[in-house]
């Protein structure tokens, strides 16, 4: 199987393994160490200030704003102006210090992003229940009171300066914890958007890159020419489909899999930040021929497997199977022609392999380490045969 250079030796450095079962001495100086522990301060600021220092240079990281699929709407965004206008408390925002007077958001994207919209016009006021007077008008369009009364609000922050932990893999699981811990934002963030939030980089880029492909999306019927109907996709609103992606990648290295599926992808984002120029393009190149040989075999039954009562395939793609299908083609992409010539053999094979799939692991859930290696090497080991006949 094809790897990336940074990938070959990705594995040799894991996060270390805390023991369970520690003396009280011992738990004693690992608390008294500092080890796994999130330094904090608070800030409060004015919201014209707050806003304002957002175009600093260097000062806040913006990028995951644009890079997280927002799901805040107008009478969302709106509802936030309200609820300072009449004072609502509004929980604080959370931000990470990467460097010095250097941040990254944590928490409060959706509500950072209202109050520039708001701040700079792109915003008109919507679905005000208390202040209805007011809706269709911008901040420019404000009566000089109610400008005056907002302006006068303060937004609070908690920055965290730093962690304590025994290795940069475990400082990175230690923000992600905290991120996940303190989100506080109206819609629930999924795995993924999370990664998509602190693991950004030239490879969570080739993730979103590589969801547009077009075999891709037609077999997990995302309409991604049909703006509309797109926002509304439950794949493409949760960033699911850069998991699928990540999944792939992460599945070839299914012997190296801990932490159940979610920590496992988790890993491998962490892992990924690593990665050089070369193994984004040698990566890109690995997927789109996998997935153009999957598809030169199971045309528009991709990633779709067997029903087993009516003998044909079912209507929709199945997580597990696709984990099979990709990481099994991966392993063999030095043979494609083989498999071209031997297409037919291919999928009398893999309905047969799919009829036997008794305990139904290519159709269950993500369950633990030896059903995901199973499904895999029962795929690999069909095409193996096919190939040796």
């Amino acid at each position: 199987m094809q790897l990336a250079p940074t990938e070959e030796k990705m594995w040799e450095e894991s996060p270390s393994r805390h023991r369970a079962k520690m003396s009280e001495i011992e738990i004693n100086e690992k608390y008294e160490s500092g080890e796994q522990r999130i330094l904090t301060e608070m800030n409060r600021e004015k919201l014209p200030s707050f806003v304002e220092a957002l175009k600093k240079p260097g000062y806040m990281d913006v990028q995951p704003f644009y890079q997280r699929r927002l799901r805040w709407d107008e009478k969302k965004q709106s509802r936030l102006i309200e609820s300072f206008l009449i004072n609502i408390p509004v929980p604080p925002i959370v931000l990470y210090e990467k460097e010095f007077n250097f941040y990254e958001v944590m928490d409060g994207q959706q509500r950072i992003t209202a109050l520039r919209n708001f701040y700079e016009n792109r915003l008109k006021l919507t679905g005000l229940e208390l202040w209805p007077e007011l809706n269709g008008r911008t901040y420019a369009t404000l009566p000089a009171k109610i400008k005056a009364g907002i302006d006068r609000r303060s937004i609070s922050s908690i920055v965290l300066i730093t962690e304590s932990a025994s290795n940069p893999e475990e400082a990175l699981l230690l923000k992600q914890l905290a991120f996940e811990r303190l989100n506080t934002g109206g819609v629930e963030l999924s795995r993924q958007e999370v990664r998509n939030c602190l693991y950004y980089g030239k490879f969570n880029e080739l993730l979103l890159n590589l969801t547009t492909n077009s075999i891709f999306t037609e077999a997990w019927e995302i309409p991604i020419n049909k703006p509309e109907e797109l926002v509304e996709n439950n794949l493409y609103k949760k960033m699911e489909d850069a998991e699928l992606v990540l999944r792939f990648f992460a599945l070839r290295h299914v012997e190296d899999f801990r932490r159940g599926m979610q920590g496992f992808l988790d890993l491998y984002m962490i892992k990924s930040m690593k990665f050089s120029d070369e193994d984004i393009k040698i990566l890109k190149n690995i997927f789109i021929q996998t997935i153009n040989l999957a598809h030169e075999i199971y045309a528009e039954n991709l990633f779709k497997p067997l029903d087993i009562e009516s003998d044909t395939w079912k209507d929709k793609a199945y997580k597990a199977y696709y984990d099979a299908v990709m990481v099994g083609f991966s392993r063999h992409l030095a043979n494609a022609h083989i498999l071209i010539v031997r297409k037919s053999k291919v999928i009398e094979d893999t309905k047969r392999l799919l009829r036997e799939d008794t305990s139904k692991l290519f159709t269950g859930g993500e369950r633990i380490k030896t059903d995901v290696e199973n499904r895999i090497k029962l795929f690999d080991n069909m095409l193996s045969k096919i190939i040796a006949e």
